[in-house]
This record gives structure tokens, C-alpha cells and sequence, in this order.
């Protein structure tokens, strides 16, 4: 039921963000607004306010918003309403209004972090000793060393900070080092030969190769209020990073250093919003701010039927001077259609197939 409510709760957020964007540039613009839609398909609710209709249709994932004069070549516009028809507006306008969804998602990405770095302050993890986690199969397992251990000594030399035992076991060149820890106020003298390892980065790619125990440091982070400027800053260089960190991953799936088999849809979405929510609102927040950055990013996309597609429409007409045509256009868009239709397929049948492998797994 968590990750039930939280779905549609951070789902329907972020598609009123998005939907929102474009809306409010298409009022600025002076084109008339016929439908705001949350979903898609049959209506449930909704009510007329204004030239707008306002609905909440039957299928969540995604919205629209309808304007007037979007397919010019469909329907005669009089002279008198020109001026309010989205296909009547300079091509500035309306590569704006069509980008004004994604960039209002990126915006809100903003938003979140600045108003979670204001309440809650900058998370800065704090230095410590203690062992968090010890690598199965690892020499550090082997000579004995535990979870929740903490390491007072190395060769006789006192460490006080992780970069020190760090630089003791990398320097060591493999030689057996003496380690002294403190298991629950008793101290312990172990001997280990650190081994060479891989490091990788986050996407799993090889950057280079070191001495290792097995060992990494337990987690603990200290939240230190800020002043309004620098949640600002700091939110901005947050998203900045989020989205670097997307693109590369989309340019790592291409590459195929990241696996297809590790896309997830909407009820991996589902999942992760659940066990967000029970970490607490802080962390379904943050979540909520990363994957607006995520929709924002795929939604300027290139492809055909989604808002990047419409983008590359409008540059393409800005440089010939007239738009291209219709049936070009159409054909673009079913191709489109098609991608993402079986992106959608593929994407459930990994949600699901993760669902049985959980099942299966004794």
C-alpha cells in the first residue's frame, strides 16, 4: 500500500509540474488553452474554468495540455483567433511552450533540494574509523575483522581518519600490515596481506586497481544549517550534478556498460517510492527531486512524440523557414510511437521479471 500511494502521489506531482510548464508558457504566449489533463484516456473528474477544461483521465502516466491551433492543417482558424493559436505563434514561442514542461521539471528538481537543504540543512558525512560493511570473500573477512569494528591502529601507527587506513593498506604493496581494532571495548591485534582489487565507478566500469582489505567506512552524515544563499547554490550545483549523472548513464546504456536488464518502469517506480517513504519524507523527497530530473532529461530527447522530438520539429522549421510536412511529420511520430511503446513493453517485463526472480529466489 506505501509504494501504492507514494507512486501516485510523487507520479502525479511531477506530471502536474511538467503539464504545468507548458501551460503557463502557453498563457504568456496568449494561446488559448483548451484542456489541462492528469492522465490520459477516459475523463473521471473534472470541471471547466474559463477556455479550460480541467480533467483528471483515467490512465496516470503521463498528461496533456490541448491548445488551440495545434494541428493548423485540420481545422480553419478565423482571422479573429489567430492570435491565440499555438500554430500562429512564432517558432520562439512555440519551441517555448513545448520545452516549458521539461525545463519546469528541472526547475522543481531545484526546489525540492533547496527547500530540503533549508530544512533539514547540508548533509556532510562525518570521518570516522568504524568498519560499516566487510566484503564477503575478502581478506578482511578472512582474518576475522566484523561490522561495526573500529580501527585504532595500523603498523603501530595511530589512524583517526578513513583517508589514513586508506593509505596504509594502498601503500602497503601487498605486504601482511599489523591492524589493531576495538570490538565492543576489547582491542584486537589482527595481521592481513591486502590484495589487489578493481575499483569501479558507478557505472560499473573499471577506473583502476589498488590494494585492498575488503573494508568500507559505516555511514554517518551530519546535517549543518545553511543560509538561504548557499541552499541556492548548493541545490543548483545538486541538480547540475544529477543531471550529468543522467545523461552519462542514458550515454552508458548505449555504450552497453550499463545493462537493459537494469531499466525499470512504472512499478520499479513503485518500489523505490515505497521503501523511500519508509526511510521517511526527507528521502522520498530527494527521490521525488531525482526523478523530476530524470523526466525532465527523457522528455528533451530527440525522439519523435515526445518533447525533444516536437524541439528538433521547431529548429528544423526555423532554419527552412517553413515547417516541415504534415505526412513527414506523422511518419516521424508513429516511428516514435513505436520506440516508445516497446520501451514501455520491455520495461514492465523487467519490473516483472524482477518480481518473480524475488519470488523464486529460496
Amino acid at each position: 500500500m506505501n509504494a501504492f500511494l507514494s507512486f501516485v502521489l510523487v507520479l502525479g506531482i511531477l506530471i502536474l509540474v511538467h503539464e504545468l510548464g507548458h501551460f503557463l508558457l502557453a498563457k504568456l504566449f496568449r494561446v488559448r488553452v483548451l484542456k489541462f489533463s492528469i492522465g490520459f484516456g477516459p475523463r473521471v473528474a473534472g470541471t471547466k474554468i474559463g477556455e479550460t477544461e480541467y480533467l483528471l483521465s483515467a490512465f496516470p502516466l503521463g498528461g496533456y495540455v490541448k491548445m488551440f491551433g495545434e494541428q493548423a492543417d485540420e481545422q480553419e482558424i478565423a482571422p479573429a483567433d489567430r492570435p491565440f493559436s499555438f500554430s500562429h505563434k512564432p517558432v520562439w514561442k512555440r519551441f517555448g511552450i513545448v520545452a516549458g514542461g521539461p525545463i519546469f521539471n528541472l526547475v522543481f528538481a531545484v526546489l525540492v533540494f533547496f527547500v530540503l537543504l533549508l530544512l533539514v540543512g547540508m548533509p556532510e558525512p562525518l570521518d570516522t574509523t568504524r568498519i560499516g560493511q566487510v566484503t564477503p570473500g575478502s581478506v578482511a573477512e578472512s582474518v576475522g575483522i566484523k561490522p561495526g569494528d573500529v580501527v585504532l591502529r595500523i603498523n603501530d601507527q595511530p589512524v583517526s581518519s578513513w583517508v589514513e587506513i586508506s593509505e596504509a593498506v594502498k601503500n602497503s604493496n601487498g605486504e601482511p600490515v599489523g591492524i589493531v581494532l576495538d570490538r565492543d571495548g576489547t582491542e584486537i591485534a589482527l595481521v592481513a596481506a591486502p590484495s589487489m582489487e578493481k575499483i569501479r565507478n558507478l557505472f560499473g566500469e573499471e577506473v583502476e586497481k589498488r590494494y585492498m582489505l575488503g573494508i568500507t567506512r559505516e555511514e554517518k552524515i551530519a546535517y549543518r544549517q545553511v543560509s538561504m544563499g548557499t541552499a541556492v547554490k548548493a541545490a543548483l550545483v545538486q541538480t547540475w550534478d544529477l543531471i550529468t549523472l543522467t545523461l552519462m548513464g542514458i550515454v552508458k546504456i548505449f555504450q552497453r556498460i550499463i545493462p537493459a536488464t537494469e531499466l525499470g518502469g512504472p512499478i520499479r517506480i513503485a518500489e523505490i517510492a515505497g521503501q523511500q517513504l519508509e526511510a521517511g519524507w526527507m528521502n522520498l523527497c530527494y527521490f521525488m527531486g531525482l526523478l523530476s530530473i530524470n523526466l525532465g532529461i527523457l522528455n528533451l530527447l530527440p525522439i519523435p512524440i515526445l518533447d525533444g522530438g516536437h524541439l528538433v520539429f521547431l529548429t528544423i522549421e526555423g532554419i527552412r523557414r517553413k515547417p516541415l510536412k504534415t505526412a513527414t511529420m506523422e511518419n516521424f511520430q508513429r516511428v516514435g510511437l513505436f520506440l516508445l511503446g516497446s520501451l514501455m513493453v520491455f520495461v514492465f517485463y523487467n519490473d516483472i521479471l524482477r518480481i518473480i526472480k524475488r519470488w523464486m529466489a529460496p
